[in-house]
């Protein structure tokens, strides 16, 4: 069985639909990602497409949902496998899908506002910026320096 991980870089294409079945989440949504290529006069030109549905468990569905939505520069990583299934009319059809490893938006396409999840526990002391003073840590989201 193939168990390397591929990463998938490109856009998410349909809103995340999360369920619960059984005692886990599972959330799904759809990944275009396409390569662009220099035509011999030198301009892009659009290239090849890959579009696969990415499933996602338990801590990843619980991490995506709500947080990424559709048009969003994603990077994901998973395991890829064909999923082949009987449509309405009984024809035999295929999709490619992956199982999400790890799910996150495309830093060099986007900024965001990180928002660490912290166990709930008193506040860390930490050397602050005159050497020996001691800082609180706080759970306020900071802002990441990058820009699109």
């Amino acid at each position: 069985m193939f168990e390397t991980p591929l990463s998938v870089v490109g856009n998410v294409v349909t809103d995340p639909i999360l369920r619960r079945v059984g005692e886990q989440d599972f959330l799904k949504f759809r990944v275009a990602s396409n390569s662009r290529r220099r035509n011999a006069e030198g301009d892009w030109e659009p290239g090849n497409a890959l579009y696969l549905t990415v499933n996602c468990w338990g801590k990843v569905a619980d991490g995506v949902a709500g947080v990424l939505y559709k048009g969003d520069p994603v990077v994901v990583v998973g395991h890829i496998y064909t999923n082949e299934y009987d449509d309405k009319e009984g024809n035999r059809k295929s999709t490619v899908d992956m199982r999400a490893i790890s799910v996150g938006p495309d830093l060099s396409r986007c900024r965001v506002k990180l928002d660490r999840a912290r166990p709930a526990t008193d506040p860390v002391p930490t050397s602050g910026p005159g050497g020996g003073e001691d800082t609180e840590h706080t759970d306020e989201p900071e802002e990441l320096p990058i820009s699109a």
